[in-house]
């Protein structure tokens, strides 16, 4: 494994997404300290938004509680 291979953040897609992964949000660790980063799967080069690990799991709680869904 070489040095950059350890630094190239493992972005994962929720098994929610549609069937060919390509319309979906991909998160990933980014550092060490916990930083979390959300790209869109259509983009993989474009922007990548980061939180922090408590902010990362403030945003899946409220997902999982349906508070973001669509009446």
């Amino acid at each position: 494994m070489s040095e950059q291979d350890v630094f190239r953040p493992r972005w994962r897609t929720s098994s929610h997404s549609s069937g060919q992964g390509t319309q979906c949000v991909q998160v990933a660790a980014l550092e060490v300290d916990g930083t979390v980063g959300a790209r869109d799967s259509k983009d993989p080069l474009g922007p990548v938004l980061s939180f922090s690990r408590s902010e990362w799991g403030a945003f899946v709680d409220t997902v999982k509680n349906g508070a973001l869904d669509l009446p």
